[in-house]
């Protein structure tokens, strides 16, 4: 076994430096070393046919409990995790059809009309509705959008365009913290540990909330003077483009609007009707591509396959470092650590994972924790939700901290130099570090006093 742990832990180093390197792209990476795990960890090392089946989970798709389920327990965490992947699959083809239809720059242009183009309102509206929007369509779909218009608008209006995305990037990750789709960690997390979209709003949605109050002063305090345009700059209202200018096809608008309508009734209600993430994501796939009729080729080439395909490679590198008792050992390590004081635990995973993932990819990060607040708590499920809480939190919102630290992170500062306004790492990480700290501070303390008090070790 030693062999085998040996290898599986040098896999995970080498697969996590060469991400960083960003040399290869990161599904050639997890899948190569996918591959790697399977013939020296399972193979050479182990010689397991069963733990590669484990690892594979391929039957659990064919069961019943996968499609729909009782509500009690959740997805095996060991291995890949296929709801996660069919569900983020459905989302993308219904993010792929609303985005065809208008329907994210007619929502920009609306909100801004409404608030007359003022630039204080506009700020802080662009901030909540990044926020609103991440809780349902993944950040990286949103800050496209968003950053896009935003340029758009901040030019029309003689302002600088950098404080508001920087401010919408933030509250897109702290908005992808509140419920279970809004970020890929909190699915992995969700269907690893049997946990709903209720359970997660009415937890870390409470926490994002709370936050996102604050950050939005916070911005506000940073930014209020460089959101108002020069004094004696003429502004033309009537160059900008009226919302409804933005929608491509009123029938296609329609559906994608009530398509988005039942995806989200269906998330909310899942712990209610019984239907898996899984179910969800297919569902909402098939109805959006029977929709589309002849575009349906079009809508399935733009599905973003490599983030699939990176999804499929880590969790099977995850899962040799389980099955080889290596995340048992780090959770039995974090335990002694914190001599069993559960106080201790939330703080070590919390900037843990916060820290980690303002550098490196928090998606395997997450990935990797799961089993081992597994561990940690064993059979204690007030322990565990305490720190699925925790994990969730300081993996998606530790990620605002760097230009690098989250997908939307890049994505919006790269629309941004695109455009003529290249944000430099001191630029981004002046207001977006100590937001992040503020957030994970004001989260630990939150956890602290709702959870740790009531848990018996």
């Amino acid at each position: 076994m030693l062999a085998a742990q040996i290898l599986a832990v040098a896999i995970f180093v080498i697969m996590f430096g060469i991400m960083i390197s960003e040399r290869i792209e990161k599904h050639w990476v997890t899948l190569g070393a996918g591959v790697l795990t399977i013939v020296f960890v399972f193979g050479v090392a182990m010689q397991s046919g069963s733990a590669l089946m484990e690892t594979l989970n391929v039957k659990s798709i064919i069961t019943k409990e996968f499609w729909i389920t009782s509500g009690e327990g959740g997805e095996s965490s060991t291995g890949i995790n296929w709801a996660t992947i069919i569900f983020l699959g459905g989302m993308m083809v219904m993010v792929e059809g609303m985005a065809k239809a208008g329907f994210f720059r007619w929502l920009c242009l609306k909100l801004a009309k409404l608030v007359n183009y003022k630039p204080v309102p506009l700020f802080i509206t662009f901030m909540i509705m990044s926020a609103v929007l991440s809780m349902f369509i993944d950040s990286i779909t949103v800050i496209l959008f968003l950053a896009a218009v935003t340029i758009e608008l901040a030019k029309l209006l003689k302002i600088d365009p950098v404080p508001m995305i920087l401010s919408e990037i933030f509250c897109a990750n702290l908005g992808g913290s509140a419920t279970m789709c809004g970020d890929p960690p909190n699915i992995i997390i969700g269907t690893g540990l049997g946990y709903s979209f209720f359970d997660f709003l009415s937890n870390t949605g409470i926490i994002a909330g709370i936050c996102l109050v604050v950050i939005i002063i916070y911005f506000y305090i940073v930014y209020r003077k460089a959101i108002v345009p020069k004094a004696g700059e003429k502004i033309d209202l009537s160059a900008i483009p009226k919302p409804s200018e933005a929608i491509t096809n009123k029938k296609d608008f329609a559906l994608s609007c009530v398509i988005f309508a039942v995806a989200v009734v269906l998330l909310v209600t899942h712990s209610m009707t019984g239907l898996t993430v899984a179910f969800i994501g297919t569902f909402i796939a098939v109805i959006t591509l029977i929709c589309a009729g002849k575009n349906t080729p079009g809508l399935l080439r733009k599905v973003d396959y490599s983030t699939l395909l990176f999804f499929i490679g880590l969790f099977i590198v995850v899962g040799g470092l389980e099955q080889t008792g290596i995340l048992e050992a780090i959770a039995s390590f974090i335990g002694k650590i914190s001599g069993g004081n559960i106080y201790v635990m939330v703080a070590v995973i919390i900037w843990i994972s916060a820290i980690a993932s303002a550098f490196v990819d928090n998606i395997p990060f997450a990935a990797t924790m799961l089993p081992i607040i597994k561990s940690l708590a064993g059979t204690n499920s007030p322990m565990l939700a305490a720190l699925a809480w925790t994990l969730s939190i300081g993996t998606d919102i530790g990620g605002s901290a760097t230009p690098i630290g989250a997908s939307a992170n890049v994505v919006g500062t790269s629309i941004a130099a695109k455009n003529g306004y290249p944000i430099s790492w001191g630029k981004y990480c002046k207001s977006a570090a100590p937001a992040t700290i503020i957030v994970i501070t004001m989260s630990m303390i939150y956890v602290f006093i709702r959870y740790c008090g009531g848990i018996e070790m």
